[in-house]
């Protein structure tokens, strides 16, 4: 299959900002794709070579790389290039300028190049992007560069343009996941009345370009039987949230499971014979900073093959006492691991088990899940069963929440154990409701946002990006809506860095998934999540989260917190979530006593 097709594709859905007819083309592109590859045709629509999961490494090639191959592809000098750029702003339009412009020559001298035919296959991209970004070692930049350069000089000017932004990880074409799902039922099931079943699929087997195989080879009904494989993580199971305990007991119809909300990563663990993997919430691999649990796990956990959750959590190497999630990170950024499991020890805190010995638990009730996992799991002083109790009035629930705040965690997650109690993978609802907290805020919780825009400062922070434009997650029209402009609350340390986060994910259109009628001085790619506090929820005509006739909901005086790298962008809180909060702050200010002396 010619890749020229795929890149003719991209450059339609650039120009397309109406999620329906992204999805309708979309549904035209993979009608057009041949079976063998369009799993690489998936991944490369996603910006990626593979799921995050497999912990294969990127592309590795940052803008001084790109320059140097455009250079030597055209044969032109890097200041020459440099200078384009400057003038464009795009390395992926300055790319195709050149392209054209060399065409022109080439046709008006009779000259050309029988290389460059734009014949480039879509196998041969891929397997030359899997090249360069394998390739380690000494040597490996002149390897990546040249390899890059071949495939700029063979490829058309489109093909060219939309190489240089993958690599770059622009491509911009605004398609989520929830898109290229609908697309998928639509091409092979013949309308979204399929989506629900690929969707589940999905949610527990979360590689895109898998599931689009197994449907275009062998058929959407091939999807009913797919079952969590270890090795491939489930899309994780998302919690309400509430901050009132006689809402939470009257939704759990009486009776509930309440487990501590502790303040670690959440893990998912997978074991297959000796092979132990784990994976964030967001499921990249990060079993290399976690070797110790590796260890805990099989010394621990009777059974070789299973899939099972919990959170990790650091601890005081002296007290044992639970430290700040914020401890891990230095485990991300240690180069010697050994010192890093000395230096910030953890602790394995499970709560649910979602496969055992080939066994599909998700369709299971909660207890029966968890009466598994116990049965399972030899306790000692580094791995245990999250704490919990099963609570069947609104007394017990609120002594339990104070107990797991002075024990140093977050609060409790509250979970359903009736008949329907399933592990709803990758999906959000009343099964487990989160209780956390209260700030010293009228706002009642934190919430996680997206950061959609920036604008620079001004006086001190002139000339640097001082406050982002933040947007909540709206997941049945798979858009972010903004909510707030939040520019407190930053170290001067946390203000250098955000100079660089926005640097690498900044564009010059809104991004199609995004809904706002503020306009940044910088647009961004929705990849960056934050928690924010702040002081109340109210009506707002400058944003467009639950927008109804008076305005869109906005949080007043919102403050960064911290950021959240293991959430992405569609975990971040809900447009409903928002309107939720906002409905039960009325509700508080309409209760309020009266002082009868104002």
């Amino acid at each position: 299959m010619k890749f020229k097709l795929i890149a003719e594709y991209f450059d339609k859905l650039e120009k397309i900002s109406s999620r329906i007819q992204l999805t309708s083309l979309l549904s035209e592109l993979f009608k057009d794709t041949d079976k063998e590859v369009l799993d690489k045709v998936v991944y490369l629509i996603q910006g990626r070579l593979w799921p995050d999961f497999k912990g294969l490494p990127e592309i590795g090639m940052g803008e001084k790389f790109l320059v140097k191959a455009i250079a030597m592809a055209f044969g032109q000098k890097e200041d020459e290039i440099d200078k384009l750029y400057k003038n464009i702003g795009d390395l992926g339009e300055v790319v195709f300028t050149i392209k054209n412009k060399s065409k022109a020559v080439n046709i008006l001298s009779f000259i050309g190049n029988p290389n460059e035919s734009g014949e480039l296959e879509v196998n041969e991209v891929y397997n030359e992007l899997v090249k360069i970004a394998t390739s380690t070692g000494e040597g490996s930049r002149d390897v990546k560069i040249r390899t890059f350069t071949g495939l700029i000089k063979k490829a058309t000017p489109l093909e060219a343009k939309y190489l240089v932004r993958f690599v770059e990880g622009r491509l911009r074409l605004g398609i989520g996941d929830a898109t290229v799902l609908d697309a998928l039922a639509i091409t092979f099931g013949g309308s979204t009345d399929y989506r629900p079943i690929i969707e589940r699929a999905y949610n527990l087997r979360a590689d895109l370009g898998d599931i689009a195989k197994i449907i275009s080879t062998e058929g959407p009904e091939k999807l009913k039987n797919i079952s969590p494989t270890p090795g491939i993580p489930i899309r994780p199971m998302l919690a309400e949230r509430l901050s009132d305990p006689n809402e939470i007991m009257e939704k759990m119809k009486g009776k509930a499971l309440v487990d501590y909300k502790y303040d670690g990563e959440r893990a998912q663990i997978h074991r297959k014979g000796d092979q132990v993997y784990i994976f964030s919430r967001r499921m990249e691999n990060i079993t290399d900073q976690y070797i110790d649990i590796i260890d805990y796990v099989k010394q621990n956990i009777v059974g070789d093959n299973f899939i099972i959750e919990g959170e990790i959590v650091p601890v005081d190497p002296q007290s044992s006492e639970m430290r700040p999630f914020q401890e891990l990170m230095h485990r991300r950024r240690k180069n010697d691991i050994n010192e890093a499991i000395k230096e910030y020890p953890v602790n394995l805190f499970l709560f649910d088990l979602m496969l055992f010995n080939d066994e599909d638990y998700t369709i299971r009730p909660l207890l029966e899940r968890r009466e598994i996992l116990e049965k399972s799991l030899k306790e000692n002083d580094k791995v245990h069963m999250a704490s919990y109790i099963i609570a069947d009035n609104v007394d017990k629930l609120r002594e339990y929440f104070y107990q797991a705040i002075s024990d140093g965690a977050e609060g409790v997650m509250v979970k359903s154990i009736g008949p329907d109690s399933i592990y709803q993978a990758g999906s959000r609802g009343w099964l487990w409701i989160k209780l956390k907290k209260d700030y010293q805020s009228e706002m009642a919780d934190t919430v996680d946002l997206v950061v959609v825009g920036a604008f620079y400062g001004k006086g001190k922070r002139g000339g640097k990006f001082s406050s982002l434009l933040m947007a909540a997650y709206n997941p049945e029209r798979d858009i972010f809506e903004t909510v707030c402009k939040v520019a407190s609350g930053f170290s001067d340390q946390e203000l250098d860095d955000l100079q660089k986060k926005i640097e690498s994910i900044k564009r010059e259109e809104r991004h199609p998934r995004v809904s706002s009628e503020m306009v940044p001085d910088v647009w961004v790619t929705p990849s960056l999540v934050a928690e924010i506090i702040g002081a109340e929820i109210t009506i707002s005509p400058l944003h467009t989260c639950c927008k109804g006739d008076r305005g869109g909901l906005s949080i007043r005086f919102p403050r960064f917190i911290r950021w959240r790298d293991d959430k992405g962008p569609e975990d971040a809180t809900t447009n409903q979530e928002i309107m939720e909060m906002y409905s039960k702050q009325l509700k508080r200010v309409e209760e309020k006593p009266v002082d009868e002396n104002i």
